[in-house]
């Protein structure tokens, strides 16, 4: 699947903006917290991600990105292409999209979905939306996906050329998963 990249990048700040939620179960247990919990952390947030055109931000801008949030987790959790076709249709109608071309900061053309001087949230549903809207007019919406871990729901976009990955990161919850199955069928062995 051949993804753009100002496409890709966008997937990448949906899928860091949905595990920012506490309930996104981090891999470590317990009761992680919300990675946006104020403003300090979503200007770290936007800076993380070079999101351009940040102005001050304030509650209610944080109130508005954590219902931005809430609602590209509610793509990911969708059952069907139909119900995440809904969700972003309604995501990106309120961002008031505004098509304009962009290079800037090093980057070649891209399309920048979002109208000039928005808030940092009708940005990240404007953009981020289209990224998906990407995925699902591609028919690939099985690519959003939650890990497989038992204690862990991070969001991932799996794009593997056979659309087979399972964890967040083959590196942590997949490793642990494998190292954790092996010990099992060892002390079986054993006993």
């Amino acid at each position: 699947m051949l993804i753009p990249h100002d496409t890709r990048i966008a997937l990448e700040v949906v899928v860091d903006l949905v595990n920012t939620a506490p309930e996104s179960g981090q891999p470590e247990g317990g009761e992680p917290p919300d990675g946006l919990a104020d403003t300090e952390s979503l200007y770290a947030f936007a800076g993380r991600h070079r999101v351009s055109g940040v102005k001050e931000l304030d509650e209610k801008d944080l109130r508005a990105v954590h219902d931005v949030r809430a609602r590209f987790a509610e793509v990911f959790a969708a059952a069907d292409a139909q119900v995440a076709a809904s969700l972003v249709n309604t995501l990106v109608a309120a961002a008031g999209t505004t098509p304009q071309l962009s290079n800037h900061d090093g980057y070649d053309w891209h399309v920048h979905y979002f109208a000039p001087d928005a808030s940092l949230a009708d940005h990240l549903a404007a953009d981020c939306g289209m990224a998906l809207a990407f995925i699902i007019v591609a028919g690939e919406t099985e690519r959003l996906r939650r890990c497989e871990a038992p204690d862990c729901r991070q969001a991932f976009v799996d794009l593997s050329r056979n659309r087979s990955r399972r964890y967040c990161s083959s590196r942590t919850c997949g490793n642990r998963l494998h190292v954790a199955a092996y010990r099992a069928r060892r002390r079986e062995a054993a006993g």
